[in-house]
């Protein structure tokens, strides 16, 4: 049975090609595409978010327009990552086939929640998840388990000790990790592994349609920004990493830990305290990935790619 999968996203580079395992491995059911700023404004967001179904062939996928801002912070984008579309690299001058919604992000979730059961893939800010929780939690539980690209056990990639998705609205992800819904993180000590190498790029290459190379062209621009910004060899393609737990949880390694968003702190916002060790012997409320299989990760990514059709 595949597991119904509901995806909320920032699309984003990672995001496009998170969106197109969740379309084509047959281990999910793809219900609803949900949107939220982050990577670029909402309006790209969505907009991108419309194009990477159009290509995938995915137009029974409804697509619908979440939070444009965080819960109470200012929004900060990644213009200098995803560009300034939020999917810089290949040109295009069409509209997407696939449509906007008439429905709002949080109308489409509850109507989703209200009739199926449902696990949720985060790969932005926690937005419109913290919003769904907080205004209806009678739908807590319907979801079967968040599972988000967010956070790290190490280091962040946008303050020392945040990452991007934590750090766009950290009093979002508090909220979600403190709702009781079972919950998981990938962070960027999992996430890092999934490096864009030289052979990935031959293997998409040797896919040979043109929606592979697309992707291709994708991830040079993104490999581009990362080796500018970060001085990165080759881009770590994080948001597949949390749909590919779901596809095969033995994909990505996880530990049982006590987690926490730091929220108050003048210089650790966004911080995702990750209590492996049981220092503050705080019961465990999370599963944190620590282990990333590179081989069974690039090959169900591939083959998603290689399965969908000529765009």
């Amino acid at each position: 049975m595949a597991t119904p999968l509901i995806l909320d996203c920032d699309p984003g580079h990672d995001d496009a090609l998170a969106i197109l395992l969740a379309v084509a491995d047959p281990a999910v059911e793809l219900l609803a595409v949900t949107t939220v700023a982050g990577n670029q404004t909402v309006d790209k967001c969505t907009v991108n978010a419309r194009r990477v179904l159009s290509l995938a062939g995915a137009s029974d996928i409804p697509v619908a327009r979440g939070a444009d801002r965080p819960l109470v912070r200012r929004l900060r984008i990644a213009a200098d990552v995803h560009g300034r579309t939020g999917l810089d690299g290949p040109q295009f001058t069409d509209e997407p086939s696939v449509p906007e919604s008439a429905s709002s992000a949080h109308e489409l979730l509850v109507d989703v929640l209200r009739t199926r059961q449902a696990t949720v893939v985060a790969t932005g800010a926690l937005t419109n998840i913290a919003r769904l929780l907080t205004e209806e939690p009678d739908l807590a539980a319907n979801i079967t388990e968040i599972v988000w690209m967010g956070g790290s056990t190490e280091r962040g990639n946008i303050a020392p000790l945040a990452e991007a998705n934590a750090y766009v609205d950290p009093e979002a992800a508090d909220v979600v990790v403190r709702s009781g819904v079972p919950f998981t993180m990938c962070g960027l000590n999992v996430t890092h592994q999934a490096l864009v190498t030289d052979d990935v790029l031959a293997r998409l290459e040797r896919i040979g349609t043109p929606l592979a190379r697309i992707c291709g062209e994708w991830m040079t621009f993104f490999a581009s920004t990362y080796r500018e910004l970060f001085g990165f060899a080759a881009p770590p393609l994080h948001d597949p990493v949390a749909v590919a737990r779901v596809i095969d949880p033995a994909i990505v390694r996880c530990v049982e830990a006590n987690l926490v968003i730091e929220t108050a702190g003048e210089w650790t916002a966004g911080a995702t305290v990750v209590d492996l060790d049981g220092y503050t012997g705080r019961p465990t409320n999370a599963r944190i990935a620590v282990g990333l299989d590179q081989d069974a990760f690039w090959d169900r990514l591939l083959t998603a790619i290689a399965k969908l059709p000529v765009c």
